[in-house]
């Protein structure tokens, strides 16, 4: 298989994100290519390690003799004590400023590992491992880390680009169906504000993409790579770019909601009130001065940011969409 390397242009300098079907396989040169590390330390959870750990070992040519720190992946284990579990870890372990750490998991391992990565010894060197498809497609890519808050989500972190990123399909397979589902959400919103072709592909090879082909998932996930990388290249902390509610015209609705009733039935729209929503957005990384603002897309393959969306007109979209989804879930690809 076919292995890309893709190139991310980071306020830290460029690093590499090696992606494709059997990328682990490569991954130990890659690493050797970074430089000499004193020691090498895996961060991921118990289910993940149990899952891929010999895997992930077996490619990057490393064995048990480095350290592995494990901690829960859950979202509620996204705060601060789990960053002094595993830093305190580290220390133990006699980490240095010249150790390596290496993410192996979704998004909280990432997360909570790069931000231990920033702030243990005031920055070691990180590798991350993404082994969810939205962490290959998204979170691994743009140095974004940090943990929770009882106040809010990821008020406490930091931007810290990896020295590499090691992105294989192939540590997909034991991943459970509905977090395979989740990440092909990504991916088809990568599709709708930056590539129609890959949208029309995504209709096409659907069925094979859920079965987790191995070819169409080896050339997928390179491509999504390289859209992500795209963005965090131009604007690296993503103020415009993100997970945003996005738009688009009516011919292209259908096709849209059509595919994404393709991963399984939509969840039901939650019981909470207009006011709640558009409060929440207000907070939103892209509101300015208590102004919102939307990255829509005009047509599928493209993207624009909007200023100073008028609430009533949010306000009205939210009002529809409860609407929108039973109507797809009812009859996919029919929009009343």
């Amino acid at each position: 298989m076919k292995i890309t390397r893709i190139r991310v242009q980071s306020s830290a300098g460029p690093y590499l994100v090696v992606a494709g079907a059997g990328a682990i396989g490569r991954g130990a040169q890659e690493i050797t290519a970074l430089g000499h590390f004193s020691s090498v330390h895996f961060v991921s959870s118990p289910k993940v390690w149990r899952a891929v750990g010999k895997i992930v070992q077996r490619g990057l040519r490393l064995s048990n003799r480095n350290g592995v720190h494990l901690f829960s992946d859950s979202e509620s284990a996204k705060h601060l004590g789990s960053v002094e579990q595993i830093a305190r870890s580290l220390s133990r372990a006699g980490a240095d400023r010249k150790s390596l750490v290496l993410a192996v998991g979704g998004g909280v391992v990432g997360d909570v590992a790069g931000f231990v990565a920033a702030s243990y010894l005031r920055g070691v060197a990180l590798v991350q491992i993404p082994t969810t498809l939205v962490a290959q497609v998204d979170s691994s890519i743009g140095g974004k880390t940090g943990v929770n808050l009882p106040e809010g989500k990821n008020l406490v972190g930091a931007f810290y680009p990896p020295r590499l990123v090691v992105t294989d399909p192939d540590l997909l397979r034991s991943l459970p169906p509905r977090e395979f589902r989740g990440g092909l959400a990504e991916v088809i919103k990568h599709a709708v504000i930056a590539d129609a072709l890959m949208f029309a592909r995504l209709e096409k090879d659907m069925d094979k993409i859920l079965r987790r082909d191995r070819d169409v998932l080896g050339s997928l996930v390179p491509r999504n790579v390289q859209i992500k990388a795209r963005v965090v290249s131009r604007d690296e902390r993503e103020s415009f770019l993100g997970h945003e509610i996005g738009l688009t015209p009516a011919e292209d609705v259908s096709r849209i909601v059509s595919l994404v009733c393709r991963l399984g039935p939509l969840p039901p729209w939650p019981a909470v009130s207009l006011s709640t929503l558009v409060k929440a957005m207000h907070s939103d990384k892209k509101t300015r001065s208590g102004v919102l603002r939307f990255v829509l897309s005009p047509r599928l393959g493209q993207a624009r940011t909007y200023d100073k969306v008028p609430v009533n007109a949010v306000e009205r979209i939210l009002h529809f969409t409860p609407r929108l989804i039973a109507a797809a879930t009812e009859r996919p690809g029919v929009l009343k």
